[in-house]
């Protein structure tokens, strides 16, 4: 199979590509412009300007798949009017170039698996929430919302559109648990706000695999990537706390946190309640490598 990639650079980018060259496959991956000359697979572009090299899309020749994932990092910074616009242009910009792209090959391209969130349910407490529950209303909401429209003129070619609704992906190398790790290891860490939020985690290892099969098995719609196992902050900062070894008896209060991030950001992310269940995943016999938080935890830091 032969399978466009943008994204490749990040934490599930890189683990993506590395399980598609593993199991035998071509990834032709988006790669900004660097002056020279593209060689390989590659196709040069660069999603604020609207660009994308033509004679590199010739080049490549056919894709079975795109599996993309470009977009600026939710969580990175404080959100200033600036960094939202760019959070959610990212995400419009190089999801419209994709779908220009795909329009382009004679061929057409089987399937396109493009980046979502369970943020598009907004913070709804201890509701459970599946693909067909209602969408929130607050500001990642919106983005999810728009990014999911942006990919959906592709089926109009033919081409299968599933919407990666992706949770929270554990892993030491990158995302929220590389960011807790440091203060956990110390023995620093604690629960957040009162730690009655749900989180809904899933290993590295489950959200490459759940991709890999939605491009072999495409299915059009919505897909929540995460496991079947919600936890509420607090019993998560206890289980993580269980696999370090430490203690864990710390809590950041919601101001502090309010304070330290920018009270839309600490509020709609860090704090944002969403118990979600992988419905379709489940249905469609997707087996989980790592299905409860204490096995994501231990994937996560061997």
């Amino acid at each position: 199979m032969r399978v466009g990639l943008t994204g490749a650079s990040g934490l599930i980018g890189r683990a993506t590509a590395r399980a598609l060259t593993e199991r035998g496959d071509t990834v032709v991956t988006f790669v900004r412009p660097t002056g020279g000359t593209a060689s390989g697979e590659t196709i040069r572009w660069d999603p604020t300007a609207n660009d994308l090299d033509d004679d590199d899309l010739r080049r490549v020749g056919g894709l079975d798949a795109i599996v993309h994932l470009a977009g600026a990092g939710i969580g990175d910074r404080r959100w200033s009017d600036e960094r939202k616009a760019l959070i959610l242009q990212s995400r419009l910009n190089s999801t419209t170039l994709v779908v220009q792209a795909l329009e382009s090959l004679a061929s057409g391209v089987g399937v396109l698996a493009s980046g979502s969130a369970i943020g598009i349910y907004g913070s709804r407490g201890a509701e459970l929430l599946e693909e067909t529950s209602t969408h929130g209303s607050d500001f990642l909401a919106s983005v999810c919302e728009a990014w999911e429209d942006a990919a959906q003129p592709a089926a109009n070619t033919g081409t299968v559109v599933t919407t990666l609704r992706t949770g929270i992906v554990m892993s030491a190398s990158g995302g929220a648990l590389k960011r807790q790790l440091p203060l956990f290891k110390l023995g620093l860490g604690g629960v957040l706000g009162d730690g009655r939020q749900w989180i809904s985690p899933i290993a590295l290892v489950d959200e490459v695999r759940a991709i890999l099969s939605l491009i072999d098995h495409p299915e059009a719609g919505p897909v929540n990537l995460s496991a079947p196992d919600p936890v509420t902050n607090r019993d998560f900062t206890r289980a993580l706390a269980r696999a370090l070894g430490r203690p864990a008896v710390l809590r950041v209060p919601a101001f502090a946190l309010a304070v330290a991030l920018g009270p839309e950001l600490a509020h709609e992310a860090v704090l944002a309640s969403q118990r979600v269940q992988p419905a379709r995943l489940i249905d469609r016999g997707f087996r989980f490598t790592c299905p409860t938080t204490s096995e994501i935890l231990v994937a996560a830091l061997r």
